[in-house]
């Protein structure tokens, strides 16, 4: 007798895959969950880059629970891939199981997946129903899904302001705007994004470490640090800032501009970052009239994110100042922002969260739509997503 599908076993295999939050890129989150004769036998998640799928994971706990999994419906978060990558085929191993019935949420939009899993599914007697809570599947791997298609980094923009549009008091004071709750999220984020990016200007005025300090309830840190990208054109990044003294703990890349660096001074100064554990790599500089304005190159952020994804940087948070927020939203590469908004004003002439020369006419702005809403006690928070 065939089991009816349960929304209820396909939310457990989403909440299973949220567990490799960080762990995973450039690969997607996927959970799965075995069932048979209405109840659970085997569960599992991707947890990490290199290791077993989630499908073989739950596979591997029915048989440690001593359960057989012949028969059984498998829900899974993503389809099943049928390659060989840094694991065998998933289609393989379920058909090796027994298994009778796939229930897939996401289709893989992997070329070397796409459609191919379902269909050798299919080939070999496994019935397969696609699309099954697709949306809620799909939001789980926004970053995968951009990656694998376009090879390029899903770019995050977050900033923290005030009612009134403010980034800073007009004296430059920044710290705290958003509360404690706030700034914990934003270690979530760290967490969650490959790389994290900011300007010479914010490392010069704050000197930040962006590392990821999540905890558990013991305090032990269980986040991972995201690989920090500071765009420096003419490498102008202290020795002794925390960023340099930390890059031979945590990857650390500054990223500089092509034009006009062949002088004594900034060779010398790119072998002392190197020494320090620094990777220097140098990139187009940036084409506009308001970078000849400038007189000075300034890295090209569009061909920037072109070299992180060739590096399997899968995904960009960018933490920055008004000038550099500008110049991601100017290179088209930002596909989702969190803003925080605190219940504070500050007035004046202080700086809004996004600087730059501006646009023109109201039908140039930037466009994004929301996409969630969430409160951290007094905070706001809205993501928008392009």
């Amino acid at each position: 007798m065939m089991e009816t599908l349960s929304e209820n076993f396909m939310r457990r295999a989403i909440e299973l895959a949220r567990g490799g939050e960080g762990k995973t890129n450039p690969n997607p989150l996927v959970g799965a969950v075995i069932v048979k004769d209405g109840r659970i036998i085997g569960e599992g998640f991707h947890h990490a880059f290199g290791e077993l799928h989630a499908e073989r994971e739950a596979l591997k706990n029915c048989y440690e629970n001593g359960k057989n999994p012949e028969g059984a419906v498998i829900y899974v978060t993503l389809e099943p891939c049928c390659h060989f990558g840094k694991q065998p085929p998933c289609t393989h191993a379920l058909v090796e199981a027994g298994i009778s019935r796939v229930v897939v949420g996401s289709r893989d939009p992997n070329p070397l997946v796409h459609g191919k899993g379902n269909a050798y599914l299919r080939e070999n007697g496994i019935q397969v129903d696609e699309d099954f809570l697709r949306s809620e599947c799909d939001e789980l791997n926004p970053i995968f899904f951009q990656y694998i298609t376009t090879k390029m980094p899903f770019v995050a923009l977050k900033y923290a302001m005030t009612l009134d549009g403010k980034i800073a008091t007009k004296t430059g004071e920044s710290k705290w705007i958003s509360n404690k709750k706030s700034r914990e999220f934003v270690h979530v984020l760290r967490n969650r994004y490959a790389g994290i990016l900011t300007g010479i200007g914010t490392v010069k005025t704050d000197d930040p470490m962006l590392n990821c300090r999540l905890t558990n309830e013991n305090g032990c840190q269980i986040g991972n640090n995201p690989v920090r990208i500071i765009c420096d054109s003419s490498l102008q990044i202290p020795l002794t800032s925390k960023i340099v003294q930390s890059a031979k703990e945590i990857k650390t890349i500054v990223a500089c501009a092509e034009k006009g660096q062949n002088e004594p001074s900034f060779i010398e100064k790119k072998l002392s970052l190197e020494n320090a554990g620094v990777e220097v790599i140098e990139v187009p500089s940036e084409k506009s009239a308001e970078a000849e304005q400038n007189q000075r190159p300034s890295v090209d952020l569009f061909e920037l994110m072109k070299i992180l994804g060739e590096m399997k940087i899968d995904s960009v948070l960018i933490e920055g100042g008004s000038s550099i927020n500008y110049s991601a939203l100017k290179a088209g590469i930002v596909n989702k922002i969190y803003a925080f908004t605190a219940p504070k004003i500050f007035g004046g002439q202080a700086k809004s969260p996004v600087g730059g020369e501006g646009v023109n006419l109201v039908e140039e702005a930037f466009e994004f739509r929301v996409e969630k809403v969430t409160q951290f006690e007094n905070d706001i928070l809205i993501e928008y997503i392009k």
